[in-house]
Parts: structure tokens; sequence; C-alpha cells
């Protein structure tokens, strides 16, 4: 028996009802806040979130599916009311690596989005728009439900490494590289001609942080998070752990995490004073507020300091 397993033994005989409560609250991290705040409450960011998400996502398909082009595209490029040209920065420099000069519309377009996100962070990419996020929190919430633990996790510095592999790659081969495997962009396409191979790239992404690695395609992986992360640096939109007097330890707002190690700096005082999240891994999706029952954290700009 390993020493984590004693020790939970020896909790669960000292103290049955703690020990209980205690393993109750890691897979059901935020039933303190929803009998604390209620469900709308405590799932408020979530919600948001998923407005978000599937509201973009309805956007790109009216025109396939109903013939209202009201956006035309994807989430890598797109025009919307036949005006608006957006582009994937990600897209851009890959372009820009593989040789080709991007049409003007393109640049407008990506210079409109990389202006967005070095503005509100640009992880804020990863939980308020991607759709796999849907897929990826999925098996995060189905992991906890069903207390799978252990599983072998890639080095947090991969998703860099397999950023700089994909631009090289792009100067390589001429192509835009990560495009043949984005599974965003083969999520569109599958909800729109069939998924055939999608399937394969979206399941598997499921069942790896599933069973595999909890968290581990956005928050190890993914070279597309790591190059909007990196956008994130200077932007406005924060998370603040202002109430960290508050903080009773229940870890629950570790447990929900996509991104758990930014929050000990703020939450903790550890190599910084004020509450602030400033690592631009942090994805802004407000799940530590919902869960925590304290009301510890809030969603505010990098200019409030307080702890209040």
């Amino acid at each position: 028996m390993n020493h984590t397993a004693a020790a939970n033994q020896n909790m669960g005989a000292n103290d049955p009802k703690g020990f209980a409560s205690a393993r109750a609250n890691v897979l059901r991290p935020g039933a303190e806040a929803v009998a604390t705040k209620g469900w709308l409450a405590a799932n408020r960011w979530l919600l948001l979130r998923r407005l978000s998400q599937l509201s973009i996502l309805a956007l790109f398909l009216l025109g396939p599916w109903l013939g209202i082009w009201i956006v035309k595209g994807n989430l890598s490029s797109s025009l919307t009311l036949g005006v608006l040209p957006l582009t994937d920065p990600f897209v851009l420099a890959q372009s820009l690596a593989a040789g080709h000069l991007p049409y003007r519309e393109a640049l407008l377009g990506g210079g409109i989005v990389l202006a967005f996100y070095l503005l509100v962070g640009g992880r804020t990419y990863c939980s308020w728009v991607c759709p796999v996020n849907i897929v990826t929190d999925t098996a995060a919430w189905l992991r906890r439900r069903l207390g799978l633990r252990g599983g072998k996790a890639a080095d947090t510095r991969l998703r860099y490494w397999l950023l700089f592999f994909v631009l090289g790659l792009s100067a390589l081969t001429g192509t835009l590289a990560w495009e043949w495997v984005n599974p965003v962009s083969m999520l569109h396409r599958g909800l729109i001609f069939g998924f055939g191979l999608a399937w394969g790239v979206v399941g598997g992404i499921f069942f790896y942080d599933l069973l595999i690695a909890g968290r581990g395609w956005c928050g190890r992986i993914c070279p597309m998070g790591a190059f909007y992360g990196l956008l994130g640096r200077t932007a406005l939109l924060r998370v603040s752990a202002g109430q960290r007097a508050r903080c009773d330890d229940c870890m629950d707002c570790f447990a929900v995490c996509p991104e758990p190690q930014v929050i000990r700096p703020a939450l903790k005082a550890i190599g910084q004073e004020h509450p602030l999240i400033l690592d631009h891994n942090c994805t802004t999706c407000g799940r530590c507020a919902d869960v925590c029952s304290k009301n510890v954290f809030r969603i505010t700009t990098r200019f409030d300091r307080s702890e209040s």
C-alpha cells in the first residue's frame, strides 16, 4: 500500500465522516457552493461559457444547415455579414512561416482577432470559444465522478515544443501544418459533412483526458492553446482571489481549474503580494468563482489588486 493510500485509510479510520466529506468534495467539487449560493449562481460562468461556445458554433452552422449565411467560413477564417473578416492569428503565423503572404483581408481579420485576445487574454479562446473545450470539460467531469486517478501526464512544456514544431514544419513543407490535424477544424467539418476521421480525433482527445491524463490535451499538448497563452501576458481581464482570507482550503477550485498551477501564487501569496492571477495560462473560465462557496474569486481587471 502506498503512503497516500495508507494516509487515506488512517484518515478514514480516525474520522470517517470527515474522510467521506473530503472524498465527496473531490468527486463533486462545488457541491457546497450549490448548497450555499444555489445551482445557478454556482454554475453562472460555466453556463455563460457554454452559451458563448454554442452560439458561436451555431452561427457557423446556420449557413450549411439552414441556408442562413450570417457567418461564412470557420474559426480559422470567416466573413461575418459579408463585411467583417476574422482570421485565426495562429493560422496567419503558420502561413507566414510557410512563406505565403496572406491576402489583405486575412491580415486585417488576423489583426482584429489578435488585438481582441491581447486585450482580454489569449486563453479566453480556449474556454469561451473553442468547441473542443466542451469535450475536454466533459471528460474532466466524468473522470471526477468515476473517481479515476493516476495516469501519465506529459510535461507542461510539451505544448510549446509542439508549437515550435508546427511552425517549423510549416516552414519546411510550405503548408499550414496544424490544419491537417486541427481538432477544432475537424469537429467543425464533422458537424457539417459527417464525422468520419473527426470522430477518431475528437474521441481520442476525450479518452486521453478521461483515462490517461486529466486535462491533458488543453493543459499539456495543444499547441494552439500554447500560442494563445503567449498572447495573454498583458491582458486586461484577470481573475482575482480578492477574498483569499476566507479560503478554507476545500480545494474545489484546484479540482475544477484546467490550469490549477496558476491559482496558488494568488491564493496563498506565494511569490507575490497581490491576489491577481497573472499567469498567462489562466483561461479566465470563471469555474473557480463558480465552485467557491466562500466567494473568494472574482473576474476583474489587472488594475484591481484590492483584497475585498
